[in-house]
C-alpha cells in the first residue's frame, strides 16, 4: 500500500483579541521580504468600519490656500513612489515586560512588512499649498468607536514632507485590502505603526502641537508606574531582532544547529546582528541577508556546532548604523511600548 504524504502544514495568524480584532503575524515562518495579506498583522483600536462608510475621497484643509478633495483616480494620475516597509505596532512584545502592563498582550508577531505604493504626502500638501504657519499635520481615520471617538494622529511638519512619507493605495501590489485601510492609508516609514493611519479620509493642517487623546494621552512612555513625569512621545522604531528558529523550549541534536532570524530597526540600517549560546558570555557575528530597500527588516544566521549535551540560553542582539544596540534590559514603561530588550530563547541538546 502506498503511503500518503502529509499534506503541508499552513502557518496561521495568531487571534490576540476578537472585538476589535487583533492578530498577529506568525513570524516563526517568515521567509520573504513581504508578508502576504493572509498573514499581515491587523491592529484595531475600534471594530472595523463598514465598507460603505468609508469615504472613497481625501480632503485637505485646515491652514492650506486651496482646499483639496482628491478621489482615487485622481491620486492615481499623480507621480507615485514605491517603497518596502515594516511596520510594527509599538506594543510588539508588550506581554515580556517585568512587572507586567495592561494592553493588548502582544507576544512578538505585531510585525509585517509589506510593498506600499502611494503619492508622496509633500505632493498633495504642495497642491494645496501648505501655509508657513503650519506646524502640525492631522490625519483622521474613518474607523470610529462606540462613543463617536475617532482614530487620529498628528505628524509634525518636517516629518510629514519628508520624501518617503506616502498616502498609499495600494498594498503588496493591489489595493489595500478593507482590513487594512482601503482605499487610503498613510505609512510613515521608520515609525511605529500608530502612525500610520488606515482608512485615511481627511488631513488638516493646524499651527499649534495636536492634543488628540491618540497622541498626547496613548503612545507616549509613562517610566514611572504611577506619575506622569518624564513622559515622551512614541515616534521611531528601536532596534530590534527575533530569533524565528529554534524556538524556545526546542530541543536539539548534538552537531550543527542552524539559528536564524530577522532584524529592523528606525533609523539607519541593520548594521550587525550578534548571537551568544552561552547566555551572554561570549558573542559570535551572525551572517546578515539584507535588502536593497532602506527600511526593510535584515535577515540573519548562525551556524552552532552543539558538542555538549544540556540546556543552553541563546540570545541575539541587534545593533543598527546609527550605533544604537539592543539593551539587555528593556525601558520599562506603563503602557508597554518599545520593547526591545535582547532576544532570548532557552533549548535542550540531547
Amino acid at each position: 500500500m502506498a503511503i500518503k504524504k502529509q499534506p503541508k502544514i499552513k502557518p496561521c495568524p495568531v487571534t490576540v483579541s476578537l472585538e476589535p480584532e487583533n492578530q498577529e503575524t506568525p513570524v516563526h515562518f517568515v521567509e520573504d521580504w513581504i508578508t502576504p495579506e493572509e498573514f499581515f498583522y491587523k491592529r484595531n483600536h475600534f471594530p472595523y468600519p463598514p465598507p460603505d462608510d468609508v469615504p472613497t475621497t481625501l480632503k485637505i484643509e485646515g491652514l492650506v490656500k486651496r482646499p483639496l478633495v482628491l478621489d482615487y483616480k485622481q491620486l492615481l494620475s499623480l507621480p507615485a513612489k514605491t517603497l518596502i516597509a515594516t511596520l510594527e505596532c509599538a506594543g510588539n512584545k508588550r506581554i515580556l515586560f517585568h512587572p507586567r502592563v495592561y494592553g493588548v498582550q502582544w507576544q512578538k508577531g505585531a510585525i509585517s512588512q509589506g510593498i506600499w505604493g502611494g503619492v508622496p504626502l509633500y505632493t498633495l500638501l504642495r497642491m494645496a499649498g501648505i501655509k508657513r504657519s503650519a506646524r502640525d499635520i492631522v490625519f483622521t481615520g474613518a474607523d470610529r468607536g462606540p462613543d463617536q471617538s475617532v482614530y487620529e494622529r498628528s505628524l509634525p511638519v518636517e516629518k510629514a514632507m519628508h520624501p518617503d512619507t506616502i498616502v498609499a493605495y495600494q498594498m503588496n501590489g493591489g489595493p489595500i485590502p478593507h482590513a487594512h485601510g482601503f482605499p487610503f492609508r498613510l505609512i510613515v516609514p521608520g515609525w511605529y505603526a500608530m502612525a500610520s493611519v488606515k482608512w485615511l479620509c481627511k488631513i488638516t493642517a493646524i499651527d499649534s502641537a495636536f492634543e488628540g487623546s491618540f497622541q498626547t494621552t496613548d503612545y507616549m512612555y509613562y517610566p514611572h508606574a504611577d506619575t506622569d513625569d518624564g513622559k515622551k512621545p512614541v515616534t521611531t522604531i528601536k532596534v530590534n531582532s527575533f530569533i524565528q528558529q529554534p524556538q524556545d523550549y526546542d530541543t536539539l541534536k548534538k552537531g550543527l544547529n542552524l539559528i536564524k532570524g530577522f532584524a529592523w530597526t528606525g533609523k539607519g540600517t541593520i548594521s550587525k546582528v550578534e548571537v551568544s549560546t552561552d547566555n551572554g558570555v561570549s558573542w559570535k557575528p551572525a551572517s546578515l541577508f539584507k535588502s536593497q530597500h532602506p527600511y526593510a527588516w535584515t535577515f540573519w544566521k548562525y551556524e552552532w556546532q552543539a558538542e555538549q549535551k544540556g540546556e543552553f540560553i541563546i540570545l541575539a542582539r541587534a545593533k543598527d548604523s546609527t550605533g544604537r544596540v539592543q539593551p539587555m534590559v528593556p525601558e520599562w514603561n506603563r503602557k508597554g511600548y518599545g520593547y526591545n530588550a535582547i532576544t532570548s530563547i532557552r533549548v535542550q541538546v540531547k
